[in-house]
């Protein structure tokens, strides 16, 4: 007969599977087609009965989403931070898909560990960590690969502004040159700003938006120097050359200090991960023989204390080799 436990991880396995479905799943052809084919007809529509409709659906809409957000805030803590970090990714996510992808993370890995025979205590707390722990991840890569490629490009992003500045266009112009012609995360934040120069947002109060936004020093010096600039004039041309050759050899400094500290992230890489490596060859080795480890309580509690030390150690190590320029 099977036992309650088992039942609840089933369920719960079936739920998350549908929540995950539903907040991963894009529509099909057909819908799309006829979604786009029922927003041209209402935007070219003179019918009051048309725009009553769509308005309705798009109130509909929204709030559905703010439901689901809502209910996320309740059990989310900070829900303001994470939600500006899942703004930094440059993705379209909200922070009601983000719960439901942690949370059917959660039940997926904790229902496949405990069907691996898993003590229950353990594998729920495994299943935490993973879905809390790796969506955590995940969103931090993407941030700082959004960062990277903004960085990287921005200085040419500067050179163009100069170049326009420089042939006699204004300051605005220049940026909807930059949000045309440069590709990636630049392209999207300038375009942003440019389109809420165009509802009558103020430069300084729309450029400080993608400022709090991107998080990044050097956007934060191009804004700095543009208010600045405003206030006590000049030429802004040379000014924003001498900016990105400054932040070219800000990124070269970085570069050398990577360098330099490449040998000592190595050696917290192989000094972090070899217990790890031990453990899975003894494992492999002898499975009788650590096949307690997941059975005795003491072990257990043992082993997590180790990990939580192990974990205090590398983040040590870490900041150890996280030089700020």
């Amino acid at each position: 007969m099977l036992s309650f436990e088992f039942l609840m991880l089933v369920a719960g396995l079936l739920g998350s599977g549908l929540l995950v479905l539903a907040a991963v799943s894009g529509p099909s052809r057909s819908k799309a087609l006829s979604r786009r084919l029922e927003t041209v007809r209402e935007r070219h529509s003179k019918s009051n009965e048309v725009a009553t409709q769509a308005q309705l659906k798009r109130l509909l809409a929204n709030r559905s989403e703010n439901r689901m957000d809502g209910l996320a805030q309740r059990f989310i803590p900070n829900p303001a931070v994470l939600t500006a970090r899942l703004q930094q990714t440059g993705k379209s996510w909200s922070l009601g898909q983000y719960a439901l992808a942690s949370l059917a993370l959660m039940v997926i890995v904790g229902f496949l560990l405990a069907m691996r025979g898993m003590p229950m205590l353990l594998a729920v707390f495994v299943g935490l960590f993973a879905g809390i722990g790796l969506p955590h991840y995940v969103v931090g890569k993407l941030i700082k690969r959004r960062i990277a490629q903004f960085n990287s490009r921005f200085p040419d992003a500067l050179e163009l502004m100069v170049r326009g500045l420089r042939s006699g266009l204004p300051i605005s112009e220049t940026m909807n040159v930059v949000a045309a012609e440069v590709p990636g995360p630049i392209q999207d934040e300038f375009r942003a700003v440019a389109d809420k120069m165009k509802i009558g947002r103020t430069m300084e109060a729309a450029l400080q938006e993608a400022a709090d936004r991107m998080g990044t020093p050097e956007f934060q010096f191009f804004v700095i120097t543009l208010a600045i600039q405003r206030e006590t004039g000049g030429n802004l041309a040379e000014t924003l050359a001498n900016l990105a050759d400054v932040l070219r050899k800000r990124a070269q400094m970085k570069l050398k200090i990577k360098a330099m500290s490449s040998e000592s992230k190595a050696s917290a890489w192989i000094v972090g991960a070899l217990p790890f490596i031990v453990f899975t060859l003894v494992l492999w080795i002898n499975p009788n023989y650590m096949h307690t480890f997941f059975v005795d309580q003491r072990l257990i509690i043992v082993g997590c204390g180790g990990l939580i030390w192990m974990g205090i150690g590398v983040f040590i190590m870490a900041k150890m080799v996280d030089f700020e320029i």
